[in-house]
């Protein structure tokens, strides 16, 4: 989003400065073109490391979009790879190694626009226990916080003009994908008190946002008179003289809307309709099936979502797979009944936040409180993917306490929805010869939603008390 709008800057100047010209060599390149799309498989031009969009693993949301459209399509989806930066286009989509680019701004002059399939804004992010309730960069309360924005973006304009520049933290526009997100890195820095509000595109806030505990609030930004463009309509790229797969294409976004609509909420995505205001979320329905093991629910995880063979090593908020070999996966219902029913032995593994590297040291740091199932053993830190010797000694000798050494002892380990932290723990606590483990993926949060009872909870020290 943010690269397509340096081209769009820089195109649009070139064009000013050569006139007809410019347009003259387009039309010709177009003419010589033929409409040769690969039917075999769709084949998808994308980058390899740049969520919440796209990344290898297939965990972004234009991956689980391009799969929607494959399945309708009945052939497999088959990526190019390429950093979305300079030459991005040119060596994709122009090269022909593949046939669509499936995030685009509308506009974008390098390629052939399909219908737009949503519309997102610059959106700000701030702590739900502030007590703000900022909509608009012209708040005066904004002039007494800090201020996180990305560099060269759209808001930024308006920012200067409301003379917010002084209390502004910069963050990179343009990053090598593979080893900085300076989206995700505000975000964190918002949620541990670094920064008091952010302004980023909606998609990645959003994305981020849902992975802090508690969950940071996203006001999408709307754009006002005198500002610049703070929303933009999102399409699928193709290649220039290609109308039959634009048509098809059109079609698809047409059929596929609501699920698509779907995809982008699960990820936080903020969407505007027409008129500017936010879309509610998509309705699902679990629908269960007669091959459903007990306790699994077709609705709470991602089947598209492999197992790995090993522990999951960042990213760890995102769509988990319905299995865990060796254990277990339970709902909020077969929890509750194994409750009820057994001397069961719960088991969070949230993180704990850690104190702002910022902060004085004469400032009293009081972490976010944390609220989990009644009679829970919270020992946070142990669902990484990588344990260091002294967070395995602390799951390990916990456990073995929390059980009394039987490791039949049914075991349940939770987190929050949609948290690779409790799959890593409990694979673990599998791997240590725990028998009976339960996994729980909705953790609190379908443990709450289903409207039953959470208590505040603290650690549980090394000494292995709370």
């Amino acid at each position: 989003m943010q690269q397509s709008n340096r081209y769009r800057s820089a195109m649009a100047a070139f064009a000013a400065i050569c006139g007809l010209a410019v347009l003259t060599v387009g039309a010709a390149s177009r003419a010589a073109t033929s409409e040769v799309i690969d039917r075999s498989a769709l084949r998808v031009c994308a980058d390899p490391s740049n969520l919440p969009f796209s990344n290898k693993a297939g965990e972004g949301f234009e991956n689980k979009i391009a799969e929607l459209l494959a399945a309708e399509l009945g052939v497999p989806v088959q990526y190019t790879w390429f950093p979305q930066a300079t030459g991005f286009v040119r060596n994709t989509l122009k090269a022909r190694r593949c046939d669509l680019v499936v995030g685009i701004s509308l506009g974008f002059e390098l390629l052939q626009n399909t219908n737009p399939y949503y519309r997102s804004a610059y959106s700000l992010v701030y702590r739900p226990d502030d007590g703000l309730a900022v909509e608009a960069l012209d708040d005066p309360a904004l002039k007494e916080m800090t201020i996180g924005i990305v560099a060269g973006t759209p808001p930024a304009s308006a920012v200067a003009k409301y003379g917010l520049l002084r209390n502004v933290r910069p963050y990179q526009l343009m990053v090598d994908t593979r080893f900085d997100s300076p989206g995700k890195q505000m975000v964190e820095h918002i949620a541990a008190g670094e920064v008091d509000v952010g302004v980023l595109w909606g998609p990645i806030a959003g994305y981020y946002a849902q992975q802090q505990d508690p969950p940071l609030t996203v006001v999408p930004l709307a754009t006002r008179p005198g500002e610049s463009r703070m929303d933009f309509r999102i399409t699928m790229g193709i290649r220039f003289n290609e109308p039959d797969w634009k048509h098809e294409l059109n079609d698809l976004i047409a059929a596929k809307q609501d699920e698509i609509n779907a995809i982008l909420q699960d990820y936080g995505v903020p969407l505007l309709d027409e008129q500017g205001n936010l879309i509610p979320p998509v309705e699902r329905k679990a629908e269960a099936t007669t091959e459903e093991e007990p306790g699994q629910n077709s609705a709470t995880w991602d089947p598209a979502v492999p197992e790995p063979e090993d522990y999951r090593m960042e990213n760890f908020r995102a769509p988990v797979p319905e299995t865990l070999a060796g254990a277990t996966v339970d709902t909020t219902e077969s929890v509750k009944a194994l409750i009820d029913g057994d001397d069961v032995v719960l088991v969070d593994v949230l993180p704990r936040p850690p104190r702002p590297a910022a902060l004085p040291e004469d400032t009293i740091w009081r972490p976010k409180p944390r609220r989990n199932i009644p009679g829970t053993a919270w020992l946070p830190n142990t669902g990484f993917g990588a344990l260091s010797e002294e967070a395995e000694h602390y799951f390990q000798s916990n456990l073995e306490r929390l059980t009394g050494g039987d490791k039949s002892r049914p075991l349940v380990i939770y987190c929050q929805a949609d948290c690779w932290m409790s799959w890593n723990a409990a694979k673990r606590a599998v791997s240590y010869g725990y028998s009976n483990v339960h996994w729980y993926p909705e953790g609190t949060d379908g443990w709450a939603a289903a409207g039953l009872p959470v208590e505040l909870s603290e650690p549980v020290s090394s000494a292995g008390t709370h």
